[in-house]
């Protein structure tokens, strides 16, 4: 996401995670808000990345995402999305995500992740660099 403005994410606990950006103008739609594509995309990496890390930083891959468009943002927002893990198995990563901004709920998002198994190969260091960079 850093050709978007880069998001900082942190870790709170195993399971609560909280990332943030700052709204650009190439954010906007023609309405002069933050585009749901922007938001969409901000809650698929950030909580994506919480997903990641609870994995015990294995790659993983999005399988469902349900978004709500509650609220508005504009230019200069910071938003702040917060993660929280709800369940993970030997497969698959819950996660439930909301985005504020001034401290009001924006977009809520629910999803689930597939942990991905990697088996050994030339290329598994690779792709684990790769996955892990991303955060």
């Amino acid at each position: 996401m850093k050709h978007n403005g880069g998001v900082l994410f942190r870790t709170i606990s195993a399971t609560e995670y909280e990332f943030k950006t700052t709204i650009n103008e190439n954010h906007l739609n023609a309405a002069g808000i933050t585009h749901g594509g922007y938001l969409s995309a901000l809650i698929d990496a950030g909580a994506g990345t919480a997903a990641h890390r609870a994995a015990g930083n294995a790659p993983c891959v999005t399988i469902s995402l349900d978004l709500k468009f509650i609220g508005a943002s504009k230019v200069g927002d910071e938003i702040t999305g917060f993660t929280r893990i709800l369940k993970k198995t030997n497969t698959l990563v819950f996660v439930f995500c909301e985005l504020k901004c001034n401290n009001k709920i924006i977009t809520s998002a629910s999803g689930v992740w597939k942990i991905l198994k990697i088996k050994s190969s030339p290329w598994s260091w690779w792709i684990i660099l790769f996955f892990s960079s991303r955060v």
